[in-house]
């Protein structure tokens, strides 16, 4: 039980994965033990679907306008131990350019809840056009631990602000580096488009909160996946960082990422290996995006 509500809590803890599926998936698997959804799997699940970092950006096609993935976390014996439901939504920001803004909320659920609450909501405002993230926040509490941050992003002068409401000693500049940073939410759900075959690779950008992350996304093989949802044919892939690694990549900690290989390619099952156990996320129902609104004749 005391090793579930870590895991659940771990989210606080700065490091990639979670401080970089996913917090994957939000913002800790870096600095504490308390072990958010959102930051180990949303930073790491936040973890895969980014755009191939390059010196032109890409217009954002991760998400589609209205699609959600909502996904059911389990850890150790704890079958439903928690919630992640990723959203994204088209709007407009002040000057009338297009963005998608993703959201990521994580909660626990049932029997973990009655004895330790956890809420957070994720969001990165991604420029619809170029595909570069322009605004994070993360807002989240268990009751004795807070988080309220937010990163803005500055490309002209390549500084990324870094804000934390709870903490300010904290909040600091940080240089960007070469390559078009993204949230790990959409990097992961963007992997479906990269049309890998087991054996291929490809290098993304993942940022969280004050840091960023050179990750090596690598496609290993095809394997059957079950959910509550279906039955799927998917490809596993397992992000690395393969140089200077730091956070869970140095203490030993894996992610991995089920994409289904037939109709909308969906992330499917999102795997987290921690040296104390491990957390899955399978996904239990899925919304597809809206339609595009027909012009008038």
């Amino acid at each position: 039980m005391r090793a579930a509500a870590k895991f659940l809590a771990f989210g606080g803890e700065k490091i990639l994965i979670t401080r970089t599926l996913l917090r994957f998936c939000g913002q800790s698997l870096l600095r504490s033990m308390r072990f958010n959804f959102r930051s180990r799997l949303l930073s790491l699940l936040a973890l895969a679907a980014m755009p191939h970092p390059s010196a032109h950006a890409a217009p954002f096609i991760a998400f589609g306008n209205g699609e959600t993935l909502t996904y059911r976390v389990s850890w150790g014996i704890f079958f439903h131990a928690g919630d992640i439901v990723i959203a994204a939504h088209k709007e407009k920001d002040a000057s009338g350019a297009e963005v998608f803004r993703i959201t990521t909320d994580t909660a626990t659920h049932g029997f973990i809840r009655s004895f330790y609450t956890y809420n957070n909501r994720a969001e990165a405002v991604i420029d619809q056009k170029t595909g570069r993230v322009v605004l994070m926040r993360e807002k989240g509490s268990d009751g004795k631990h807070h988080t309220d941050t937010e990163t803005t992003f500055d490309y002209d002068r390549k500084i990324a602000h870094f804000v934390d409401h709870y903490r300010p000693g904290r909040s600091r500049d940080v240089a960007i580096p070469d390559g078009d940073p993204i949230d790990l939410i959409s990097a992961l759900v963007q992997t479906r488009d990269w049309n890998l075959q087991p054996g291929q690779k490809k290098d993304v950008l993942v940022n969280f909160s004050d840091e960023f992350f050179p990750l090596a996304i690598h496609a290993v093989r095809y394997e059957e996946v079950y959910t509550p949802r279906d039955t799927y044919q998917a490809l596993m892939l397992v992000p690395r960082m393969e140089q200077n690694p730091k956070g869970i990549f140095k203490r030993g900690g894996e992610f991995k990422v089920w994409i289904s290989q037939k109709g909308q390619k969906l992330p499917v099952k999102m795997q987290l290996k921690l040296p104390f156990g491990s957390a899955v996320l399978l996904l239990a129902k899925y919304t597809p995006a809206a339609a595009p609104a027909e012009s008038g004749g």
